[in-house]
């Protein structure tokens, strides 16, 4: 038993009952600025549970204060930038290393967002500085008109990475613009227009892409891209059907389960689903399919096992195209594999990229195969930045770095270890729903009560979001109601990161529940 005065975000609470949760070598401490760090508590309270050691020193702050760059943000800023900040109080991001950030005032976070599941090999990853700084003193910019060395040397790189006959690549700027140009060149190739995704789904927010888009939170009232229907998402947990062996990851669904070994009756009725959408919503050709492997905005939201062979073959028996959007999954985040794809067993026609591909370098690609990239050269298409050499430089030392560093393995194995203790966590507590992912691509989706699944309201998401932001932890929220936590961070943490992120969270969801 324990009693203690908690300051959470400026609010006061007794807690009281339970024994610390102490998950491996989590400590417990008077939070100071030693270890490189101050804690993100002013004043912390005396079981604040302390952060992992760091060696890196930032450098001291002494730009411009917060409440100027508060004052900007409002005025000088698009009204989307204030819409779209984290937290009641917002972090004042200085610099980065690794896993590690830290604000203007020295304050150290773990970083278990990445930047929305961008930063794949860790911040200012001092191996992708050192080839940024020598590229930059060779060639800043040219353009896919002329032949130069980076374009080629990375794309015969990362065609290395993927199954035959993926094997030509046109590079980008973004995901929504490797999806918007996906959607183009699949109607090129297949003479089709309609494209089917699932609900809940985030394929960018682009004019185009909003159209494949399934959330309400990223549509504007006008006319985005017409052609494109979205069919039940085939989530074992929130959806109609599931059970406790549906998923690829080493956490289940706590839902009842009576199949048999090797059959899953929740696959065969999602895909009844699907068959519906085209008996229903589409004609009898289509161009595409998209699907995320695991959904990222969705919440990290995980299909049955066999779902996407079937869907596959049912797309490609009407003409369409099946496109994986690895933008959130790819480059060893799923841990088993190096594309979110292969952990179903299926081969996409065509492969969209971004986000981790430059470890928050601006950069994305499309990979298709000779015949749909053939489709593509009907007319001319020309991108200013798309494939510039330090674009294809940092990506090339990308993927250096996660084969050198072990960085796939690493997201395996620490991911499966946290996706485990979360679980435990799950058991313990009411409003803890469901646990999920694979490797480091992981949702936590929070609930009012087990029974009735209903997410747990706005209100108490943001509580403990602040109060984990509050004690020095940064994750991410999404799911159509936001009632996901997502936990997607630079793939170098560690077990002993982990342990620090579990007693954080548990001490505020245990915070709530006091004070609930």
């Amino acid at each position: 038993m324990y009693k203690v005065v908690s300051c959470l975000s400026g609010r006061c609470a007794v807690l009281t009952g339970q024994p610390r949760y102490r998950p491996g070598l989590a400590k417990f401490h008077l939070a100071s600025g030693a270890l490189c760090q101050k804690s993100a508590f002013k004043y912390p309270p005396s079981d604040l549970p302390e952060m992992p050691p760091c060696n890196f020193k930032p450098e001291e702050y002494k730009g411009m204060s917060k409440e100027r760059m508060m004052e900007i943000r409002r005025q000088n800023c698009n009204p989307m930038t204030m819409k779209v900040t984290y937290y009641k109080k917002p972090v004042f991001i200085h610099q980065g290393y690794m896993q590690w950030l830290w604000d203007v005032d020295g304050r150290r976070y773990l970083d278990l967002f990445a930047g929305v599941a961008t930063v794949s090999v860790g911040h200012c990853h001092p191996r992708l500085t050192a080839t940024l700084e020598q590229q930059l003193k060779r060639l800043w910019h040219t353009t896919n008109i002329y032949v130069h060395p980076p374009l080629h040397e990375y794309c015969e790189k990362l065609a290395s990475y993927l199954p035959d006959p993926l094997k030509v690549i046109y590079l980008t700027n973004s995901g929504s613009e490797a999806n918007d140009l996906a959607m183009l060149m699949a109607r090129l190739h297949t003479g089709n227009f309609d494209i089917i995704t699932f609900r809940g789904s985030y394929h960018g927010g682009s004019q185009q892409t909003m159209g494949l888009t399934s959330n309400s939170s990223y549509k504007y009232p006008i006319a985005t891209s017409s052609g494109c229907t979205h069919t039940m998402c085939p989530d074992v947990y929130r959806g109609p059907w599931g059970g406790s062996h549906c998923r690829d990851s080493p956490v289940q669904s706590t839902r009842k389960c009576g199949c048999s070994q090797g059959h899953c009756m929740a696959s065969e009725q999602y895909i009844g689903q699907l068959k519906e959408t085209f008996a229903t919503s589409v004609p009898s050709r289509i161009a595409a399919f998209f699907a995320e492997p695991i959904q990222g905005m969705g919440g990290a939201v995980q299909y049955p096992k066999n779902y996407l062979k079937e869907a596959y073959k049912l797309v490609r028996e009407r003409g369409g195209i099946c496109i994986a959007d690895e933008v959130q999954t790819g480059f060893g985040r799923t841990g088993t594999h190096f594309w979110g794809f292969q952990g179903y067993g299926v081969m996409p026609d065509m492969v969209t990229m971004a986000k981790g591909i430059g470890n928050g370098f601006p950069i994305g690609a499309v990979v298709t195969t000779p015949e749909i990239a053939a489709s593509f050269a009907k007319a001319s298409h020309f991108n200013t930045f798309g494939g510039s050499p330090v674009a294809c430089a940092v990506a090339s030392s990308v993927l250096d770095v996660i084969r050198e560093d072990g960085t796939q393995q690493n997201a395996l194995h620490v991911g499966t270890y946290l996706m485990t203790e979360l679980a435990k966590l799950r058991d313990k507590y009411e409003i803890i729903g469901d646990v999920r992912g694979k490797g480091l691509q992981i949702g936590v989706e929070m609930v009012k009560d087990k029974v009735s699944r209903d997410p747990l309201s706005p209100e108490a998401m943001t509580e403990i979001f602040e109060d984990v932001k509050d004690m020095g932890v940064l994750i991410g929220k999404g799911g159509l109601y936001g009632q996901t936590f997502r936990i997607q961070p630079p793939m170098c943490i560690t077990k002993e990161d982990v342990d620090f992120f579990l007693a954080v969270f548990n001490k505020a969801i245990h915070s709530y529940m006091e004070r609930k």
